[in-house]
């Protein structure tokens, strides 16, 4: 592999001035020329919608994928809380500032403060974009937009629709694409899935996919590819992510030479409905907006654990959050509250099912709440939500305090981009959850939709045209030997999973063991003598993987159990390298919680003179033998100090 040369391209100046200057110096493709180049988006979420509805606006030639039957399938839509935005309606002392401050320190100093002050720039104008597309935001009698708090902050700047926001946000750029669809500039494929890259002279010209009904492959190329293909945290088996939510697009582009930043760094939200059993396949989120009015307590004594909750008194009911945080009480960041979980139910004050012999599981409560403001005002805000419980769980949470425990939700870490989000390889972009950029060691709630719509609809249609601006118009009627490899690549890969010599097991059953093991070495909380053993662990569980896999069916026609297969073989390779991460980075920092770097009051130790890098890994030709690249952090208008929630 050859040398990188690491260069985030941060422009340089006054802070608030980088993003408006830098757009003044990026070359533009006249209008003209537009239509003369093709741009490829995997994923059509938030980030992938928004870009190509936006791009295919602009005149560009777009050609979307998704492997959902519909891009409004997304997982965006499972976003619930809301959406962050400087807006200080509430003239509660918000602005661009602190929202870039509140989101540097919640990701523990580990993000650009170009990259994070941009995404506090542009948060009203996503606002502003959605309620011009009809989003229905709740709004107050007034007919104000409404506003609540979330984790990590002490305004109110997020907008919400109840607690369908991502699904709402995600059908505004939907119409925006299906409006360029009608109109020919986006041809748009579902039931399709990126197998590879297509690589022209080092180049990203392309991509192979696979019609996930027919089996079919096909080769498709494009002056840029553009990869909003979502995080990997599927790769612990139990997560809030849908089921069909994988890391294989930038998987591939990565062993292709695009670097992996940081990915140990996976947010643990401690808001979610507790494991029920030990086959369970996934786990649902409870909105951290349920927070507002929400308590969190456990029992103060272990022999009331098996108590009903209603029948523990107020002074046996320990509210760990306020007591321990007093400052934000329930409102902590989530890697605060989700370690805070963690300590009450490893001193065996937890409630609920055992999982393991441990009952994993504490109390959101809104008795006090609805005591307060009254059923209906609580009904109002959360019903939905208090429905989706009540279906899960049949028990009723308005006369019961939720049970909830913290689980995988989102993944900071993803592919390493520079401040116009392309990734190491030319003409490779990356937006949203796929890359890494905004969030550090930690994301705020309500922060995941605005990076996505801020990468889609301003940041990647700007670049993007810079880019192709410096090119030529590729000839897409020109035979390319290199697409050609990369497909009879993708059939060779196939039929090793079809044919494995010993075919006994299941993907999903290897997937149940990879969770276990990357759960329990790189979940809440690593220590290197685990993680040293985990990094053994999976490779062997890979070997046997590739040795035993089972798959029935043809490979020519609609094989769930093949699609699963090929991206947990990916999820293999990842989670050897999240733990390699993990082994690496020798300090605590947001999400990432080294037990040998932790305060005797369970907080996170960091160490700056150290750490303060980014971890951008190449793939070096053997998985088990990445190259770390570092790329320094440089703080000009923050200084990073320990993180006081308290």
């Amino acid at each position: 592999m050859s040398n990188i040369e690491l260069d985030s391209h941060t422009p340089k100046g006054k802070l608030e001035d980088r993003w408006t200057q830098h757009k003044f110096n990026l070359k533009i493709v006249s209008p003209a020329n537009r239509k003369k180049y093709t741009v490829i988006v995997v994923g059509t979420g938030l980030a992938g919608a928004a870009a190509a509805a936006s791009m295919g606006e602009m005149g560009f030639n777009v050609k979307t994928f998704c492997f959902q039957d519909s891009p409004r399938r997304a997982h965006s839509i499972a976003a619930q809380g809301g959406i962050n935005a400087a807006k200080n309606y509430q003239n509660d002392g918000d602005s661009v500032w602190r929202l870039f401050y509140d989101t540097i320190k919640g990701g523990d100093y580990r993000a650009r403060e170009s990259n994070v002050f941009r995404l506090a720039e542009l948060s009203s104008n996503i606002i502003d974009q959605a309620v011009a597309q009809g989003v229905p935001f709740a709004r107050e009698y007034s007919g104000y937009l409404a506003n609540r708090s979330f984790g990590g902050a002490q305004v109110s700047r997020t907008f919400y629709a109840r607690g369908q926001t991502g699904q709402q946000l995600l059908l505004g750029a939907y119409q925006a694409m299906s409006k360029q669809i009608s109109e020919g500039t986006i041809k748009h494929t579902s039931r399709c899935e990126m197998q590879d890259m297509i690589m022209v002279d080092g180049k990203a010209k392309g991509i192979v996919s696979r019609d996930l009904v027919t089996g079919k492959l096909e080769t498709h190329m494009a002056d840029c590819v553009v990869l909003c293909s979502g995080g990997y945290g599927n790769v612990f088996y139990l997560s809030t992510n849908a089921k069909g939510s994988n890391a294989s697009a930038a998987w591939r582009a990565h062993k292709h030479g695009a670097l992996f930043a940081n990915p140990c760094f996976t947010q643990i939200h401690p808001t979610c409905i507790p494991q029920h059993g030990e086959l369970q396949s996934k786990l649902t989120l409870m909105s951290e907006s349920l927070r507002n009015d929400g308590r969190i307590w456990a029992p103060k004594n272990k022999q009331d654990c098996d108590t009903a909750p209603e029948d523990i008194a107020e002074q046996d009911r320990d509210y760990f959050l306020e007591r321990m945080y007093p400052a934000f009480g329930n409102l902590v960041p989530r890697d605060v509250a989700s370690r805070a979980v963690k300590l009450i139910c490893d001193e065996g004050r937890g409630v609920g099912h055992a999982i393991d012999g441990k009952k994993l599981g504490v109390y959101l409560d809104f008795a006090k709440a609805i005591a307060v403001l009254g059923l209906e005002a609580i009904r109002e805000k959360y019903g939905n939500l208090f429905e989706m419980y009540q279906h899960i769980t049949d028990e009723d949470p308005y006369s019961s305090p939720m049970r909830i425990y913290p689980a995988v939700h989102y993944t900071m870490g993803g592919l390493w981009v520079d401040y116009n989000l392309m990734t190491s390889i030319d003409g490779l972009f990356a937006g949203g959850e796929a890359n890494f950029s905004d969030h550090g060691a930690n994301r705020l709630g309500a922060s995941a939709l605005m990076q996505g719509l801020a990468d889609g609809y301003f940041v990647l249609p700007t670049t993007i045209s810079n880019y192709l601006a410096h090119q030529q118009p590729l000839d897409l009627d020109k035979h390319y030997p290199e697409a050609e490899q990369a497909l009879k690549r993708c059939e060779e890969k196939i039929q090793a999973l079809m044919n494995a010599p010993e075919p006994q097991k299941t993907p999903d059953e290897f997937h149940r063991k990879l969770g276990q093991i990357i759960w329990n070495a790189c979940g809440m909380a690593r220590e290197r003598g685990i993680l040293e053993q985990a990094i053994i662990d999976i490779q062997q569980l890979r070997a046997q993987f590739w040795q035993q896999v089972k798959i029935t069916g043809s490979d020519q026609t609609l094989n769930q159990t093949l699609e699963r297969a090929g991206r947990i073989a990916d999820f293999f390779e990842l989670a050897e390298l999240m733990c390699v991460d993990a082994l690496t980075r020798e300090e605590s920092c947001g999400c990432h919680a080294r037990e040998e770097h932790i305060t005797k009051e369970g907080e996170a130790q960091r160490h700056d003179d150290e750490y303060s890098f980014v971890s951008a890994w190449q793939y070096s030709g053997n998985v088990s033998e990445p190259v770390l690249h570092k790329e320094e952090l440089h703080f000009e208008f923050v200084r990073p100090t320990t993180r006081n929630y308290k």
